[in-house]
């Protein structure tokens, strides 16, 4: 692993933005899913849910009415990310709430100094505090997506196996390159990850293949398939680990998990 931190030992977090500019592609169930069996595994987790909608935060049981501080105000400087932390229901599990309030932040965001670390050195205050950080970025190619792309050390890509399901990666890998060049050296891509996986079908095993020539060497082993527990899991609260152990969906995940601790030793 890369330690981009200065001046700090390499017990320092592993940073991972999970992106994909387009919305419906399984990113924020695969957020949630491996930070819950990344602290299943005993590493000590926290997501930071950076997407407006919120959609990590309710998938883990929290009410978004009720915590004190979220992502936006974090980004802005107002509270520490510290003291935005809320501990989830699963043990070595945290999170960095978001609401929709955070998509007006990123006009505010555009006017402050540093509009573009403003996450990392967020992060940085508390990566001693965690083996592995999760940020769960907004379905666009938006400041805080680019926010989330300098404060990480991997990006964890989920690409839907549908039809046009790499149109517009092309710009999400020239962002990737110009924040290399610039702000963020360090940053590697973890991984692809195919989602929404049907074997059954042709289009399904057709897309697979395809990402597969488009990323050999990064193309992850385990692949998500379209699974109806999965889908539920997030409208009782739950990841799919503590919603049903059993499922397809929960044994992807967990695999995926396993191969991620892996690429990052």
């Amino acid at each position: 692993m890369t330690n981009r931190y200065e001046g700090t030992n390499t017990d320092m977090s592993v940073v991972i933005a999970v992106t994909n500019q387009k919305g419906g592609v399984g990113k924020t169930t695969t957020a949630v899913n491996v930070a819950y069996f990344l602290a299943k595994e005993g590493k000590r987790t926290l997501i930071v849910d950076f997407d407006p909608q919120g959609n990590a935060t309710s998938g883990l049981g929290i009410d978004k009415q009720q915590v004190a501080a979220t992502s936006s105000e974090v980004v802005l400087g107002e509270v520490s990310l510290a003291d935005a932390i809320v501990r989830t229901e699963h043990k070595k599990l945290s999170l960095v709430a978001s609401t929709p309030h955070l998509a007006n932040t990123e006009v505010d965001l555009a006017k402050v100094e540093g509009k573009f670390t403003r996450l990392q050195k967020a992060v940085n205050s508390v990566a001693e505090d965690y083996d592995y950080i999760i940020i769960d970025s907004p379905p666009s190619l938006s400041l805080l997506t680019v926010n989330g792309l300098i404060a990480a050390n991997y990006i964890l890509l989920p690409v839907q196996a549908e039809f046009y399901a790499l149109e517009g990666l092309g710009q999400l890998l020239e962002t990737m390159k110009l924040i290399r060049k610039g702000l963020n050296p360090g940053l590697e891509l973890l991984g692809v990850v195919a989602t929404m996986m049907d074997s059954r079908t042709t289009l399904s095993n057709q897309v697979h293949a395809e990402i597969k020539k488009h990323f050999p060497d990064a193309i992850f082993n385990a692949t998500i398939p379209r699974n109806i527990r999965l889908a539920e899991a997030p409208s009782h609260g739950l990841p799919i680990g503590a919603y049903d152990r059993f499922s397809k969906g929960a044994k992807a995940y967990k695999m995926l998990t396993k191969e991620i601790i892996e690429r990052v030793k």
